[in-house]
């Protein structure tokens, strides 16, 4: 049995004209996205985590540049008045495509470290996302398997003429390329990525939920030239 954990955007109630003349410079906005928990695939979610970016100094532009690089950073909040930490996650390094990302606890502890390695800057043609957490074994995944890839390559100038039809008639689509990640550590399979409702399945009793949230929101933050980065917005 697997637990699942998805990420989710927030509802934001629409304002009335009065009501956007009447925010200060300086008010607080709502916090977009949550982390919801499922005991079970298909069972009854409840919200775990409230998601934010955490902006460097200079703000959202220095945030959207360092971006560029693969560097990433943010806050799972207990409640979605920002008064509890449950994790944090920093960017360690990020550099020609590899990227080393700490998850720390509310009190600064490290929880776990995950690695991104793009395709073809790694160790292989895939991109390869590593998942560790001390006193357990090291997790490997690969994006995508590697059938999928090749028929979706063979398929590619069809997408390329789907895609310039899109956007001269506004609408269609481009399947995008497979993304989901099996994570295997030895003969275990701890967790999983499925693409198709972008959740993570833990799988291992011994992973922390908080890296698996954090993992969760992290994997968003690259989806690919067709899909919607949460963390990419400039305001």
């Amino acid at each position: 049995m697997s637990s699942v954990l998805t990420l989710e955007s927030v509802p934001r109630p629409k304002k009335d004209k009065q009501a956007k003349q009447d925010i200060t410079p300086d008010a607080v906005a709502p916090i977009g996205h949550v982390v919801k928990f499922a005991d079970e695939p298909g069972g009854e979610s409840r919200v775990v985590a409230h998601v934010e970016r955490e902006l460097p100094q200079g703000g959202i532009p220095a945030y959207l540049a360092a971006r560029k690089t693969g560097a990433r950073s943010f806050v799972l909040w207990a409640d979605p008045d920002r008064r509890a930490r449950l994790a944090t996650l920093v960017t360690t390094s990020a550099a020609d495509g590899v990227a080393t990302y700490q998850v720390l606890g509310a009190q600064g502890e490290l929880i776990g470290t995950l690695v991104r390695e793009k395709a073809l800057s790694g160790k292989g043609l895939r991109t390869r996302w590593t998942v560790a957490q001390p006193g357990c074994p090291e997790a490997v995944g690969l994006k995508g398997r590697v059938f999928w890839w090749y028929v979706w390559w063979l398929l590619l100038p069809v997408q390329v003429a789907i895609c310039v039809g899109s956007l001269l008639s506004g609408n269609g689509d481009a399947a995008r390329g497979p993304r989901r990640i099996i994570w295997r550590a030895g003969q275990e399979v701890p967790l999983e990525f499925r693409s198709d409702d972008d959740e993570i399945h833990v799988l291992a009793p011994w992973v922390d939920w908080r890296l698996a949230a954090a993992l969760t929101a992290l994997i968003r933050t690259f989806d690919s030239w067709m899909g919607t980065p949460w963390d990419d917005k400039r305001q």
